[in-house]
């Protein structure tokens, strides 16, 4: 450390030199985490050897910011190896159920093309809502398709995506669920890592809406994984729970990032290089009323995206977008609570910030290095192989 700090006598350190060693620590100890994930981050050439052979993909949570990092590098790699034509396939031979238990159109579609284009098989499976009892439970299905199929794709109820993980003995993927949103995570991290002029650790998103939805969840479990500064912004009535709030903050504090939970949109959105939103509606129309009331102010609108003071901010949206009347839901909205009543103003989501469609885009190469890294054949190109 000679060179750095010069040598002091502790023994007469005063209180108020005390409490600037002790920010100094905390500063050098935030600055080293940030470090250490930017390191595993940056990787040149091919992606880094890590190993996720057999891995299910439940939620982010049960991955490191080592293997975050591999998969997205990972991703970027077959995304420029298909733009250019030079895509090896790594899953001949592999047969791949997508099992879903309502509309996931994009998101099926996006893994059919991932599949197809690694040379692997799939078939589309629909579960009945609430899996009566003609269809066999969960469990016995889970085993027959896990006795027939490589790896599958689910697109549901948290519930039933934990019980297909616990009796498949196949990698199980999530899709979506009421829950989290991982493979979407990943796509949007993807397009932070194009489009941002700087590292992942460095980059401040804000999500504005119901921080209890499934995408921020994701995200900010992500984004703490990577060390970056994520904050939910939203009325508190719809912040996440307490313990998951700790559980993010001291996640993200241990990787050098922050994780913000605040009311203030002007605050929340400051220095920020993406904003982010979701739909604001449910399933069922009972309650759109009230969260539409309760939400409406923290809508995106031109002057959220000028409060950020970056004029490089971009504008994200996972989809369903309802910013205009063209759909019936949004001319329901429309008519009922007046175009400002949306989650995005269509002057911002049309706009050349918005890289809503990269994002959905990027699903398709994220699904595919999870595919990949989970099921491929190691064997087909060096910088492939487990260390």
């Amino acid at each position: 450390m000679r060179g750095i700090f010069r040598e002091t006598s502790w023994a007469v350190i005063d209180a108020h030199q005390s409490r600037r060693v002790v920010f100094v620590v905390q500063f050098l100890t935030h600055c080293c985490a940030k470090v250490a994930v930017s390191a595993q981050l940056k990787v040149t050439g091919h992606a880094m050897s890590t190993s996720l052979r057999g891995r299910s993909v439940l939620t982010l949570d049960e991955f490191t910011s080592r293997e975050i990092g591999f998969l997205l590098q990972l991703a970027a790699e077959l995304k420029a190896d298909k733009r250019s034509g030079n895509e090896i396939p790594r899953l001949n031979g592999k047969n791949i159920a997508l099992v879903s238990e309502d509309d996931s159109i994009g998101t099926l579609l996006g893994s059919e093309i991932a599949a197809y284009d690694q040379g692997a098989r799939v078939v589309s499976l629909t579960l009945p809502a609430n899996h009566p009892g003609r269809c066999g439970s969960i469990k016995d299905t889970a085993r027959v398709i896990g006795r027939i199929y490589d790896a599958i794709e689910y697109c549901g109820h948290a519930r039933t995506l934990k019980e297909l993980a616990a009796h498949a003995h196949v990698p199980v993927y999530n899709g979506f669920t009421d829950e989290s949103l991982p493979i979407q995570a990943l796509a949007d991290l993807l397009t932070m890592q194009e489009v941002a002029d700087k590292a992942l650790p460095e980059v401040t998103t804000a999500f504005l809406g119901d921080g209890r939805c499934a995408i921020a969840g994701s995200l900010a479990i992500g984004a703490a994984k990577l060390g970056m500064d994520f904050r939910i912004v939203s009325p508190p009535i719809f912040w996440p729970a307490s313990s998951f709030i700790d559980e993010v903050a001291s996640e993200a504090h241990k990787n050098g990032g922050k994780f913000t939970v605040l009311e203030h949109v002007g605050a929340g959105v400051l220095g920020a290089d993406f904003v982010y939103t979701a739909s604001w509606l449910g399933e069922q129309e009972v309650g759109w009323a009230e969260r539409i009331r309760l939400l409406a102010p923290f809508g995106v609108r031109a002057n959220v995206m000028e409060a950020t003071d970056n004029p490089d901010c971009k504008f994200m949206h996972c989809l369903p977008a309802f910013h205009d009347n063209s759909s019936k839901a949004g001319a329901c909205i429309a008519k009922q609570f007046g175009p400002d009543c949306m989650e995005v103003s269509d002057a911002i989501f049309e706009s050349k910030a918005s890289v809503v469609f990269d994002q959905a885009e990027n699903r398709v190469h994220t699904i595919k290095a999870i595919f990949v890294a989970t099921i491929g054949d190691r064997k087909t190109d060096a910088r492939d192989r487990d260390p």
